[in-house]
């Protein structure tokens, strides 16, 4: 084949200009194929935690809503059945806000108060033999932010869902993240100059019959840190990442984290309703003078229709095992992550040193023949360091690649 493109000789070779575009495919596909399986073990670690998170977080808030239902059974019987339509709704919202849903917790708390209170009004506070009309109801839904009926507790109740949930939802958003950059990783695109190098180091030594030659440590190195300089500038920023997504984990835990505030939220609801009974007679007051007397209509409240069965026997297994899992499943989740800390500054040395170069002291291939050592200057990780490089020219930076680091720097601010 006197027409190769890139694996000329001066003596003949035993390849086609067809053969050398079937080898050009299938070096990008092998050099995809070890991207991936490098990254495998990194990918596995997060998408695998991204789950359990998430999985507790959700038998969190179902346990946090069983919680407050049985208060309710077993405290405020007549408007039991009534309240767990407001409560549901409540972990409805804590649920869809901690798994990315563009709402506020200061307006569903409030939302959850604003509504409870017309229920607390027909049953605790001004109790009659028949119901209040739907339209008063209604009356003092819109007036409970102005009287207070629970005193303090909603405005507590909004610290402490705002600042307990915000870290558990940015810490499941991070973890998404990293997926995304190691995905975008593991699909990149090569340029011509960076695919012909590659060509030239693992396909080349057959067209001269040297099948078995692999390329020499130098020699990969400048050509896999020249085809990854990109990746090497994701480096600082993933382990600033990791730092920050540590650091974050800590706010999971203790008096302000989710389990804390989500596990005790029916004790807050408790003091709202004594708080509400306390107050009473003057609120029935404040009420008249609004809204007018009370309009009624025919009683309809049946009792407690929650199963407190239905779920006990599973979340009290979870219950007791909480505390530790969620602080050990950190623990246990950073420090394997820990390990993964220079994954993409030093990915182009892991894959030579792994599988593709020929150990030190064996006779190598250098891009042109079988060599005893690499002769070459051995340049450094980075775009900056690829200057120098006398295997690969690398221009800028690939836009995907700085899109990314975009996102890490985001989320770490964030």
């Amino acid at each position: 084949g006197v027409d190769l493109q890139v694996c000329t000789s001066k003596n003949p070779t035993c390849c086609t200009k067809k053969m050398e575009e079937r080898y050009q495919t299938a070096v990008k596909q092998d050099i995809q194929q070890v991207l991936q399986t490098s990254s495998a073990t990194l990918k596995f670690l997060i998408s695998h935690n991204a789950a359990a998170f998430q999985e507790t977080f959700e038998m969190l808030i179902r346990l946090a809503e069983n919680y407050t239902n049985t208060l309710f059974c077993n405290a405020y019987r007549s408007m039991a059945a009534e309240a767990t339509v407001h409560v549901q709704e409540f972990f409805t919202d804590v649920g869809l806000f901690l798994f990315g849903a563009d709402i506020s917790t200061e307006e569903f708390v409030n939302r959850f108060f604003d509504t409870l209170f017309p229920v607390v009004y027909n049953h605790v506070i001004n109790p009659g033999p028949t119901d209040i009309s739907l339209e008063y109801a209604e009356c003092l839904r819109v007036v409970r932010r102005d009287i207070r009926p629970f005193g303090n507790i909603p405005e507590k109740a909004i610290g402490q869902v705002g600042r307990s949930l915000l870290p558990s939802r940015t810490f499941l958003q991070a973890l998404n993240l990293a997926i995304e950059v190691i995905n975008t990783t593991d699909h990149l695109h090569f340029s011509r100059d960076c695919s012909r190098a590659l060509l030239r180091m693992q396909y080349c030594p057959h067209c001269q019959g040297l099948t078995l030659s692999k390329p020499c440590m130098g020699y990969c190195l400048n050509i896999l840190r020249g085809c990854l300089a990109d990746v090497a500038e994701v480096d600082p920023h993933w382990r600033g990442y990791i730092q920050s997504l540590e650091e974050l984990s800590g706010a999971l835990s203790g008096a302000q984290g989710i389990e804390h505030v989500l596990l005790n939220f029916h004790s807050l609801v408790h003091d709202a309703l004594v708080q509400a009974r306390l107050n009473g007679p003057g609120l029935s007051e404040q009420v008249n003078k609004i809204c007018g007397p009370p309009v009624r209509k025919p009683k309809q409240s049946p009792g407690c229709s929650f199963d407190q069965n239905r779920d006990s026997q599973g979340l009290k297994m979870f219950s007791r095992d909480r505390e530790e899992t969620l602080t050990n499943r950190r623990k246990e989740f950073f420090s394997q992550l820990q390990l993964h800390r220079a994954f993409f500054g030093g990915l182009a040395d892991q894959l030579c040193g792994n599988e593709l170069a020929a150990a030190d002291g064996l006779p190598c291939w250098d891009g042109e023949g079988v060599v005893r050592s690499y002769t070459h200057r051995v340049v450094g990780s980075g775009i900056k360091a690829q200057s120098a490089n006398p295997e690969v020219k690398v221009k800028g930076t690939d836009p995907v690649i700085s899109q990314i680091i975009d996102k890490l720097k985001h989320v770490i601010q964030v």
